[in-house]
């Protein structure tokens, strides 16, 4: 087995040993509000639940040089919507990957269409068969290794408003082979749900 202290690897080196390890990663795509009340969509694989009693879904947005728009904008408005990414909507939300000038709305590039929200300002995506609404939980700076800026902001999301397709959620349960989540692996691939293993716990 080969072994390296972090010291032996560069940070361009540890980024694709984790990205190409960590997977495969649930992808979602966020919606917030620009100042001038567009709206900002951009999706990331730096997330996941964290809690359900408060639910709560944690999403680490990386700086490269500045605050990412999503990341500016949660902090301003203190809340966004989170959608699950499936195999119908990856093309569209990919097109929302880019990187625009301030407060042009990646909506303007899908065919998606809005959704209005019942609990918070930002409106969602009517195409997700998942969102939630969330408000500001907690935010996290994380700084860079040599301590001298911030690499990334983390922030907590406790949801407050829950959005499920009756194709998914059936007797309380969502059913993943109708969602046909996608994830991330490294580079340019995603991946789909595949086989699925049944194991029962130890009791």
């Amino acid at each position: 087995m080969l072994s390296y202290k972090v010291t032996d690897l560069s940070p361009k080196d540890q980024y694709k040993v984790l990205i190409g390890s960590v997977i495969p990663r649930p992808v979602t795509m966020i919606a917030t509000q620009n100042d001038d009340q567009s709206l900002n969509l951009a999706p990331f694989s730096y997330f996941n639940m964290v809690a359900y009693n408060p639910p709560i879904l944690m999403v680490s947005i990386q700086r490269k040089g500045k605050m990412k728009d999503t990341a500016r904008n949660i902090l301003a408005n203190k809340e966004a919507v989170f959608h699950i990414v499936d195999q119908e909507n990856l093309q569209e939300v990919n097109l929302t990957a880019g990187n625009l000038p301030k407060n042009k709305s990646e909506l303007d590039l899908t065919q998606f269409t809005l959704a209005s929200s019942q609990t918070i300002q930002t409106p969602g995506i009517a195409e997700m068969k998942v969102r939630y609404e969330t408000v500001l939980h907690q935010h996290i700076e994380i700084p860079s290794s040599n301590g001298k800026e911030v690499s990334a902001d983390l922030f907590l999301m406790r949801v407050v408003h829950f959005h499920l397709s009756e194709e998914v959620y059936q007797n309380s349960y969502v059913l993943a082979d109708q969602l046909k989540p996608i994830s991330r692996l490294a580079g340019n691939d995603y991946a789909t749900l595949g086989q699925t293993i049944q194991l029962e716990r130890p009791k």
